[in-house]
């Protein structure tokens, strides 16, 4: 066992947006930071030591995936999803909780149960609790473990979003209980309310009196204008302990992300870099390219020419957009790494402009450039 206790640091703030270290026992993460999502002990389409190479200090796993596949078992044999994957870096996993809204027509939830779950792999009855989530993610060794949760859909009803909390909270203490007392790793609490500022507070203060090592966001990025999740954040983050990281899962694109530590976020995951890799969409300090467009057919120039990993700055732009005409697997590798690297670089310019007081320059010159 690693020794290293779990705590976090604040560095610095520039106006609401804030320089930080998270210590794991397996490694620090700067923070503001971006987690690629591992989703079933992979990152889509990327080599485990090329993510090594793009600087990602975390990454996300999947506790309902990986439950079904390898299961349990397979990874108490490894010692944890690390192991298995050829990963030594920290790993923070989700709980289960946003799959019980995006495949909300395979379960049914019980609030003093679960949710119950039809697999959508072979159609066996799974029984996810608070203390199965939990016990998943012991099993994959997890470094940062996330509380069971219940992740509305997007609705302004606020009867469905107050049951919401009541059971996300009824869950919660159900989670800490089974985690226990563990300072090598971190229990997150998860926020609901929607886009109602009081809803979000209560949320929050019952998460606060319960007592977690990090406090997430959830119920965010489910389809509500960018402008009004930024806006909630803005009446919302103020509430959560200011000693302690804070998540907000799901997010998103750059300007997203930049949009989101302007208001206090520490941490952020989302599939885009690499679900955009496979559709020829490719993140650069110029903005969004789409390289299925002709006019790359003869663009000799790289993505970015500073890349270096398995040669990027040696392909062209004109050579990924063949690949991806062609249909070639190569395309969508090659686009996900480079999308990767981007987003970690841009994370590290966002915390060298709120080390040196110019992070208000930076966020006005990138906060349109990616929508």
């Amino acid at each position: 066992m690693l020794k290293t206790e779990f705590s976090f640091q604040l560095i610095a703030n520039d106006n609401r947006a804030r320089l930080g270290k998270i210590i794991t026992r397996r490694g620090n993460i700067d923070t503001p930071a971006f987690m690629p999502v591992g989703t079933q002990g992979t990152v889509k389409g990327i080599f485990t030591d090329d993510i090594q190479k793009t600087n990602s200090q975390i990454i996300l796993g999947n506790t309902y995936h990986l439950l079904l596949r390898p299961g349990i078992e397979i990874l108490k044999k490894f010692k944890g999803l690390h192991n298995f994957m050829n990963w030594d870096k920290p790993i923070l996993t989700d709980s289960g909780g946003y799959q019980i809204m995006s495949l909300s027509k395979l379960n049914k939830i019980d609030f003093k149960i679960g949710a119950i779950f039809t697999s959508h792999i072979d159609g066996k009855k799974i029984i996810l609790s608070p203390e199965k989530s939990i016990q998943v993610q012991k099993s994959i060794n997890s470094d940062i473990v996330m509380v069971l949760d219940e992740c509305p859909k997007l609705t302004k009803d606020k009867k469905i979003l107050s049951k919401a909390i009541n059971t996300s909270t009824s869950w919660a203490k159900r989670s800490k209980i089974e985690f226990g007392n563990d300072k090598f790793k971190a229990l997150f609490g998860i926020a609901q309310g929607g886009l109602y500022k009081d809803l979000r507070a209560e949320s929050i203060n019952k998460l606060i009196e319960i007592g977690f090592d990090g406090y997430a966001m959830g119920g965010l990025a489910v389809g509500e204008r960018k402008d009004d999740m930024l806006n909630i954040l803005n009446e919302t983050v103020q509430y959560l302990p200011k000693n302690k990281p804070r998540y907000l899962m799901g997010v998103g694109t750059p300007s997203d992300i930049l949009g989101a530590v302007n208001e206090g976020i520490d941490m952020f995951d989302c599939v885009m870099p690499t679900r955009s890799g496979r559709t020829g969409l490719a993140f650069t300090w110029e903005g969004k390219l789409n390289l299925k467009n002709s006019k790359f057919k003869n663009d000799f120039s790289p993505l970015d020419k500073e890349c270096d990993i398995r040669c990027l700055n040696s392909y062209s732009k004109s050579y990924l957009h063949h690949l991806i005409k062609s249909e070639e697997m190569l395309a969508s590798m090659l686009i996900s790494l480079h999308n990767v690297y981007f987003y970690q670089q841009f994370m590290r310019e966002i915390r060298e402009n709120i080390k040196n007081g110019t992070f208000n320059n930076f966020y006005k010159k990138y906060i349109n450039l990616f929508d």
